[in-house]
């Protein structure tokens, strides 16, 4: 069980969660490619493809040549799309296909978080425009994700603005932690892949959560606490009446503050890499 309600003169703590495999039990991106394929986004072959993907994914875990394989593969895919397209076939498929995948231990201690006062952040390489949605369905206050460049005519270009992956997701955590306030000596993180490691190594309490092989040595040989969560079950079926408690800054910034936050961190950390450029 987490801590009772954290006193209001301490200083603000939070709980950062990695999403896939972590929060729900796929890839967020991967699990919407029959919706865009239905959509007219991607041809068979490409589902097929995903499908693949995901079998990978799920059955051992993505290092960090799989990811950046990923990586190349899902810009390439995506290139041409239409934005706006993406987040109506999004929100009209998601309830459907990820309120069914959401681990009930995750829920569990996010509802926790939010008891003890706490602000819950998702932290995820999957693209905002499936992220921010999957947020807010979880309650949560506010998102960092991947970025893609979007050009004049509404249409993903292809290109990444900002990559949230292995180092930049902490580097995320700690500008967050700056501008909010956040003590991260007290703060929480949740992960299943050795490729957050520096995430849950900026946080005082890091957990591993089904992790792969290389997390699993990890968090043993520094003595982090190791979960299972295995349990996905609709969010309305964990309560009788379930719905999530309405979240201030969540009406605030899950949609638009989201993208605030991001771009500000992505502005943040291009101004420390001038920074350290100059001569000194």
């Amino acid at each position: 069980m987490l801590s009772v309600v954290e006193n209001c003169f301490s200083p603000r703590t939070a709980a950062f969660f990695d999403l896939d495999k972590t929060v729900i039990a796929k890839s967020s991106t991967l699990t919407f490619s029959k919706s865009f394929y239905q959509g007219g986004l991607i041809n068979r072959r490409a589902v097929l493809r995903t499908a693949y993907t995901q079998f990978v994914f799920m059955a051992g875990g993505a290092d960090h040549e799989q990811m950046e394989k990923m990586r190349a593969y899902l810009s390439a895919l995506c290139k041409g799309w239409n934005v706006q397209q993406v987040r109506e076939i999004v929100a009209e498929t998601l309830h459907d296909l990820i309120d069914p995948i959401i681990y009930d231990e995750a829920a569990t201690l996010i509802e926790e978080h939010h008891t003890a006062g706490r602000d819950v952040v998702i932290v995820s390489t999957s693209g905002a425009e499936v992220v921010e949605p999957i947020g807010e369905l979880l309650g949560a206050d506010r998102v960092v994700a991947t970025r893609m460049v979007v050009g004049d005519d509404g249409c993903f270009t292809g290109e990444i603005e900002y990559y949230a992956y292995g180092p930049t997701k902490a580097e995320a955590v700690k500008a967050l932690a700056e501008s909010e306030g956040y003590d991260l000596a007290r703060c929480y993180a949740y992960s299943d892949s050795v490729t957050d490691v520096p995430m849950l190594e900026s946080v005082g309490h890091p957990h591993a959560v089904n992790p792969d092989r290389a997390l699993r040595r990890e968090a043993t040989h520094r003595e982090w606490p190791i979960l299972v969560f295995n349990r996905p079950v609709r969010l309305k079926q964990r309560l009788p009446a379930f719905s999530m408690p309405a979240r201030p800054a969540l009406v605030a910034a899950a949609a638009v503050g989201a993208a605030a936050v991001t771009a500000g961190l992505v502005w943040y950390a291009s101004r420390r890499r001038a920074t350290a450029a100059l001569p000194g």
